[in-house]
């Protein structure tokens, strides 16, 4: 399986706050405007697990992990087909995957946490 490079990015909230500042717009490609963030303190358990075998590149528990994600739902960013990769965070309980997903894009620390199976996203801020 091949997992996507990790490079560096501009953050999405100092793309937000430059454009407050100087008084542009913000697009949603270069700001992620069509999701929200969380801090990574806040997260749950179980996603902790899955970046972490997400950075030591597995082995992942479900064969549906590290597959493209195809942003069919078109909430995050557009991007070329295999730009963004899926995997699932365990929900306790659940006999299945569950709905709870970590997406994450070619750059570093894009990442983004869903918990209603991709109808809401979170770009998930390690600053926090």
């Amino acid at each position: 399986m091949r997992f996507p490079p990790r490079i560096t990015r501009i953050g999405a909230s100092a793309a937000v706050l430059s454009a407050l500042l100087i008084g542009g717009t913000v697009s949603a490609t270069t700001a992620h405007a069509a999701v929200g963030s969380v801090c990574y303190s806040k997260l749950p358990s179980q996603a902790y697990d899955t970046l972490k075998l997400i950075e030591q590149g597995g082995p992942f528990p479900y064969s549906q992990d590290g597959v493209v994600f195809q942003n069919r739902e078109g909430v995050l960013p557009s991007q070329s087909s295999g730009y963004y990769h899926e995997y699932t965070v365990k929900t306790p309980g659940s006999s299945t995957r569950g709905a709870r997903r970590i997406v994450t894009g070619e750059q570093t620390d894009e990442d983004y946490y869903t918990a209603d199976h991709y109808a809401t996203f979170n770009l998930i801020d390690y600053d926090c």
